[in-house]
């Protein structure tokens, strides 16, 4: 794998570790919490076709497989496509900062999402639900807006940030006026929109992973030419780029990633922003390595973000959102305050 994906062998063993041992805290804690060794044993007998035989209780094997496993496995594909978003965001806009939440493209989705949902729409466009297809317009636009507000300042990384937080209140405002408006819906909206991985079995790891296999095919595709826009326009273009057909293709397909996400799991904040600025640091700036990385690590970040809120106020759950708030705001105004001089 990493001669295709030309990752570091450590860093690719370690990241795997990693999202190993989120799924394995996952799975085992909890309001009710499972034995370890136990729960290896039952899931290794169901591989084999015999998991009858396992020690676990039917209430404890109900729990695994049609909560804590489809669970796990939702919280690993949000986290990587908020993650490989962020990456593809920050190429594209050459901007390290650059993240879906703070661009407002997570805000968009919010409010393409909430209108479906408030309307009852039942439309469907090729493989695209009515609510993913409201999402993933309302993060388009976003992303658009904030990028002609930006380009019309200057192009700097404080005017894409400034014009990414006047697009995201902008949008959130406008979400707030139709949940007021439609005040039957509003604690279900609400509960989605802090953000929770709630799923009732496989159905949304099944919505969400054929959206994420394609973009991140995508978005992979593009990787070389998200090193080569680094430089200017007209030096990628001299190198064989193709700097306007990489921009349209990666933020469609993150903005689809974005709004994917949000659909199932409502707004997750920083994680696009945390994860890939980890690994560049980490492993270098080649997006060739950032972005298989940043799914990786960006599944086992929000997969141990989602247990710890399990955990920590069991039998009571904290939104995800928080979890990630708190490590990611303070992650941000680090990096601010180390990139004072380039701002």
């Amino acid at each position: 794998m990493d001669n295709i994906f030309k990752i570091p062998k450590l860093a690719l063993f370690f990241s795997l570790l990693l999202l190993v041992f989120s799924g394995v805290f996952s799975i085992c804690l909890g309001a009710a919490n499972i034995p370890v060794f136990t729960t290896f044993e039952f899931i290794f007998q169901m591989i084999l076709g015999d998991w009858e035989s396992s020690n676990l209780t039917d209430i404890q094997k109900t729990i695994i497989l049609e909560w804590r496993l489809p669970r796990f496995f939702l919280g690993a594909l949000v986290g990587a496509s908020l993650s490989v978003a962020g990456s593809g965001f920050q190429g594209v806009f050459r901007n390290p900062l650059a993240d879906p939440f703070l661009l407002g493209s997570a805000a968009g989705a919010g409010l393409g999402a909430t209108l479906v949902i408030v309307s009852d729409l039942e439309v469907s466009f090729f493989v695209f639900g009515s609510v993913q297809l409201g999402a993933f317009l309302g993060a388009l636009v976003a992303v658009l807006a904030a990028a002609i507000v930006s380009s019309s300042a200057g192009r700097t990384t404080a005017s894409l940030l400034l014009s990414g937080v006047a697009v995201a209140a902008f949008l959130t405002a406008c979400q707030t006026y139709v949940m007021q408006r439609n005040f039957v819906s509003i604690q279900e909206i609400y509960g989605w929109l802090i953000g929770r991985l709630l799923t009732s079995g496989w159905t949304e790891v099944g919505i969400m992973f054929p959206y994420f296999l394609v973009c991140f095919a995508v978005i992979y595709f593009y990787a070389r030419e998200l090193d080569l826009l680094r430089l200017s326009e007209d030096e990628s273009k001299a190198l064989g780029g193709h700097p306007l057909q990489t921009k349209i293709f990666v933020i469609s397909c993150a903005s689809l990633m974005t709004a994917v996400a949000v659909s199932v799991s409502g707004l997750i904040a920083f994680v696009g922003l945390v994860v890939p600025h980890v690994i560049r640091l980490a492993v270098g700036s080649s997006y060739r390595i950032i972005i298989p990385l940043s799914a990786i690590v960006g599944g086992a970040f929000l997969s141990s973000a989602d247990t710890f809120a399990r955990v920590i106020v069991a039998p009571a759950e904290l939104p995800i959102g928080v979890i990630t708030a708190f490590i990611g705001a303070p992650f941000f105004a680090i990096i601010l305050r180390l990139s004072k001089g380039t701002i």
